[in-house]
């Protein structure tokens, strides 16, 4: 550990620079007025990882944003690993809510503020100077490592599968990595062993041809927003139960190996509700909060609107309303089937005296979890307890990262996920920071990584 630990020491300083560097960069990919400024992070990340000494250094074009491919191949009869990441970003609104502009870098405490810190540019450069200390301290790497850098994981990364799928022998490797994500403080460490799928659909309701006066139409006329609101209350129970015909019927039962393992969770029920300013928990009472966060599927309205939004009121019938949903899923859901499931009970259950119609999107994912004994989680579990007051907890998040199931499918292998962001982090939100002595423990933790899994 001598040579690589002294070199990760003595170029912190520069490393934190570099950070800021790519933290300026606005890469925002929902927004085409940034397409440039993604395609600049992309040449910033192409030009690091040179730096480092990792060949075979690409910029591919994709439908979309471009991808980012390196390797550096030359440790032959050891394991080749992918690293995955994404250089992109989430748009910084609501801007007045910003201590500091979300594009100028600012540090305080050990701790660094700007748009992307936390998911994910501070996990980009994570592999890649663990990489640049193990070659510079040592002339090689222990194991065969392979990057992909996507610059459209905010957007549900419409253009990684046909990438995938037509690469398959470039990216052909036997585990995957995700930077994309964290694994707990050095005081409470947590090793994700899972993570939830998803599908989204949108639901319209349209009434009549124009908005109707609530008087001269009142009482005899339906009205968009009550019956988009009694479909939705057909979908779930006062508790929380999903009442769509199906939905449950694939659900994998949670065994008393999963609840051993939530019970280590470290989940403070009464610090989270403080936290958050939730009055109480709400869901199937038959199950903790923990295990309906992590091991059930979810029905959420993630937004409602319709008829008059402005001030004081106005007296009319509107003839239209939205609903946007969106279903976490668990194994061995499938986004496809639920979606259908979601239709079936829309058309069942949709008032007579209205149009119904509903919107579906790109971005599917499927559940994942690895399995319990794989090499590469041991290998990860040994690497957290070195640089960690104590071994790393298991845990499942309720979130989803799409490519773990993706290269599941396309590769055939499985996925760890090693990252310094911490929960904390205000991710997506104003004010998203990361820590920076984190950043520097979890370059060790690579490191440590990629010798454990040579001996695997």
């Amino acid at each position: 550990m001598g040579d690589w630990q002294r070199y990760l020491d003595e170029h912190q300083t520069r490393f934190t620079e570099e950070l800021v560097d790519l933290l300026r960069i606005p890469s925002i990919s929902t927004d085409s007025a940034y397409r440039e400024e993604v395609r600049s992070a992309a040449r910033w990340t192409a030009n690091r990882l040179q730096q480092a000494g990792i060949e075979h250094v690409q910029i591919m074009e994709t439908g979309g944003h471009p991808i980012v491919y390196a390797d550096w191949l030359h440790a032959k009869g050891r394991p080749t690993v992918l690293i995955y990441g994404h250089f992109d970003v989430q748009p910084a609104d609501p801007l007045e809510q910003w201590a500091h502009p979300p594009f100028e870098p600012h540090i305080e405490n050990h701790t660094v503020y700007a748009r992307g810190a936390s998911d994910m540019k501070g996990n980009v450069l994570l592999p890649i100077l663990a990489c640049e200390a193990l070659l510079r301290s040592t002339g090689e790497l222990p194991i065969n490592i392979k990057f992909l850098y996507e610059g459209e994981e905010e957007i549900g990364s419409p253009s990684l599968e046909p990438f995938i799928k037509s690469n398959s022998d470039l990216l052909v490797c036997d585990m995957v990595v995700c930077a994309d994500g964290g694994v707990g403080s050095k005081e409470a460490p947590v090793m994700n062993v899972g993570r939830r799928g998803l599908t989204a659909i949108e639901i319209h309701v349209r009434s009549a041809n124009t908005d109707l006066h609530s008087g001269g139409a009142g009482g005899m006329a339906p009205n968009a927003i009550h019956a988009l609101v009694a479909l939705l209350d057909s979908m779930r129970d006062s508790e929380g139960r999903i009442l769509v015909e199906g939905f449950y019927d694939d659900v994998r039962p949670i065994t008393d190996d999963d609840r051993k393992e939530l019970g280590q969770y470290p989940f403070h029920p009464e610090v989270y509700k403080e936290n958050t300013g939730i009055k109480d928990f709400f869901g199937e009472p038959e199950y903790s909060p923990v295990e309906r966060n992590t091991m059930r599927p979810t029905l959420e309205i993630n937004g409602i609107y319709g008829g008059y939004q402005g001030e004081g009121t106005k007296t009319v019938i509107p003839r239209e309303a939205t609903a946007k949903i969106t279903c976490r899923l668990v194994p061995d859901q499938t986004p496809e089937k639920i979606r259908q499931l979601l239709i079936a009970h829309i058309e069942r259950h949709a008032p007579k005296a209205v149009d119904v119609t509903v919107e579906t999107f790109a971005g599917d994912a499927k559940p994942y979890v690895i399995p319990r004994h794989h090499e590469g989680l041991l290998a990860l579990e040994r690497a957290l307890s070195a640089v960690s007051d104590k071994p790393p907890v298991r845990v499942r998040g309720g979130g989803t990262v799409p490519v773990t199931a993706l290269l599941k499918d396309a590769l055939g292998v499985e996925t760890i996920t090693l990252g310094a962001s911490l929960g904390n982090d205000h991710a997506h939100a104003p004010n998203e920071h990361y820590d920076l002595q984190n950043f520097a423990r979890i370059q060790r933790a690579f490191c440590l990584l990629f010798e454990e899994l040579a001996k695997a």
